[in-house]
Order: structure tokens, then C-alpha cells, then sequence
């Protein structure tokens, strides 16, 4: 059952639609990645889940409640843009703040966010003397209190260290592992590509592709050589029956058989030392696919 789900969502701003028809569903205990370049229409369709602004057309579903309905509005966890806190307060005391005006929690719960985040140690300090990484943290505390269904989250690693990008990296997958289900739109493609279960991408207010990282877009194989020096002029002309670069010193030829490239080479007389069978990562098929369906709206009128 989805704790999630759109059916042809749409909004409109006046003659501009920001996003056309979208259909999405997102199951409990899965990580969800909502990607697309600025201005695609994710913090539109952000908003709309959150009964921040109004559809144009369609619906939503919250944890099995049509929008507008508060009640599945206040059951859902979210982080939106950069979080906004009290800076005279402490973190503890934002978050004491926070969970008084959802109906109160006791004081494990607070601990229980603090450490799940890694913030225990500076609960006590001022948000004011908080970096940005640290602040990014403490909203997502924020939005864990209760332990909700669901996680509407956007960018959640703001502003943090590798370490801490780890560390919230593991935290969403725990999350996910105990029935939550996690809604992120995220610029860093490498984290979305480790953490989450599909992915959804956005271009112009339609989404244009959807499922999960490893099979996103056409899987385009990359075989990778390296020769010696002296063979780099004779492997060219070889490989030049296939799209192929050089980078780095080696060979990027497009074709997804290692054993095809190798037999090309051998039949010239080259001996490879060595020969990778490579996937594309997320990031250069999300870029391929923004690029094919910015082409084809422009195409299209």
C-alpha cells in the first residue's frame, strides 16, 4: 500500500504550468528520490504534498487520506528548504518548542532524535552558534519526532561534511529498514544512487523517467582501455569503429562487450593492459535523460 500516492497532480500559475499531470506512488519502508534540474517543479509538487498551496488538478494521498486533511498533513515528518529556528533557543529547546505545539512527546523522544542525528553533544548549545551542517541536522531531528509513517524531505545534506553525508545516509536507510517511508529530492546524485530504492525524475513539471537507480534511463555500457604509449596511435584508428574518447590516458569506447573492444585491438596487433566493462553511475544517465527531454519538449513546440 502506498503511504504516498499523485494521481495526474497539476499545477498552474496562470499561463506558466510548474508541474503537468504527475503520477507518483511511494510504498512504506522505501526511499524515494525525487530528482530534476532547477526550476522542474520539484519544490512545486513539495509543496502541494505538504497542503502548502493548492492543486490546480488532481489529488493526493497522504497515509490513506485525500488532501486537504490536516490530520495526514500533521502525521507526515517534513524538512523543506533550510529549516527555520528560534537562535536565542537550544536545539533541545527547538525541538521542546517543535513537539509543544504538535501535542507535546516525552522527553526520550527528544533524546532518542538528538542521537539518531548525531547532535546529542551540542543539544544544549545555542542554534545561533550552529553551523549549517549542524542545523541541517537538527531539522531533521525536527521531523522525526513521533517517529511519523513518512518523510517529505528536501536536500537533507545541506551543508554537511562527508562524514556527516554518511552518516545520514545510514540514517534514512535505518529509517526505511523499520517501515518509514522517505520522500527526498536531493542534488547529490551519488548519495540519491546509494540510498534510495527508486527514483523519480522531473523535467519541465512531467516526470520523465521513474524506477530504480540501476535501471533508470537507457543502461548504456562503457568499455574502458588502457594501452601503452606506443600502441595509443594504432588503438585509435581501431576503435574509431565505435564512439570513443580518450580521457585520462585511456580509452572510453561506447559498446557494451569488453570481449568485442579486446578482439578489435588484438586483430590490429594492440595487446591491451587492461580492459573494464563499465555502467554509466546516476549522474550521467540523469543528465542524459534531462538532456533528451529538454530536446524533445523543444522539438515538440
Amino acid at each position: 500500500m502506498n503511504v504516498l500516492s499523485c494521481t495526474r497532480l497539476t499545477k498552474r500559475f496562470g499561463s506558466t504550468v510548474a508541474v503537468s499531470e504527475l503520477d507518483l506512488g511511494v510504498p512504506a519502508g522505501q526511499v524515494y528520490g525525487f530528482l530534476g534540474p532547477n526550476g522542474a517543479g520539484k519544490t512545486t509538487t513539495i509543496r502541494m504534498l505538504l497542503g502548502l498551496i493548492t492543486p490546480t488538478a488532481g489529488h493526493i494521498e497522504l497515509l490513506g487520506r485525500r488532501l486537504p486533511d490536516p490530520r495526514a498533513v500533521s502525521r507526515t515528518g517534513s524538512m523543506i528548504e533550510e529549516p527555520a529556528f528560534y537562535p536565542w533557543l537550544t536545539g533541545r529547546q527547538n525541538l521542546q518548542v517543535i513537539a509543544w505545539e504538535g501535542g507535546g512527546c516525552p522527553a526520550t523522544e527528544l533524546s532518542r532524535v538528538l542521537n539518531a542525528t548525531g547532535l546529542s553533544d551540542v543539544a544544549g548549545r545555542k542554534v545561533r552558534a550552529y553551523s549549517q551542517g549542524m542545523r541541517q541536522r537538527l531539522g531533521l531531528a525536527a521531523a522525526m519526532l513521533g517517529r511519523p509513517p513518512l518523510l517529505i524531505i528536501d536536500e537533507p545534506t545541506n551543508g554537511l561534511d562527508p562524514a556527516g553525508i554518511r552518516e545520514v545516509r545510514g540514517l534514512l536507510g535505518d529509517l526505511a529498514a523499520s517501515g518509514t517511508a522517505v520522500f527526498m529530492s536531493s542534488h547529490l546524485l551519488t548519495e540519491v544512487e546509494q540510498v534510495c530504492d527508486r527514483v523519480a525524475v522531473i523535467v519541465r513539471g512531467r516526470v520523465v523517467e521513474e524506477g530504480p537507480p540501476s535501471r533508470l534511463g537507457a543502461i548504456r555500457r562503457r568499455v574502458r582501455v588502457q594501452v601503452g604509449a606506443a600502441d595509443t596511435e594504432v588503438a585509435a584508428r581501431l576503435l574509431a569503429c565505435w564512439p570513443a574518447r580518450q580521457l585520462d590516458g585511456q580509452f572510453v569506447v561506447e559498446h557494451d562487450s569488453g570481449r568485442d573492444v579486446n578482439a578489435v585491438l588484438v586483430s590490429g596487433g594492440v595487446i591491451a593492459e587492461s580492459v573494464t566493462t563499465e555502467l554509466p553511475r546516476l549522474e550521467d544517465r540523469f543528465l542524459e535523460i534531462v538532456e533528451e527531454s529538454t530536446h524533445a519538449v523543444a522539438a515538440g513546440g
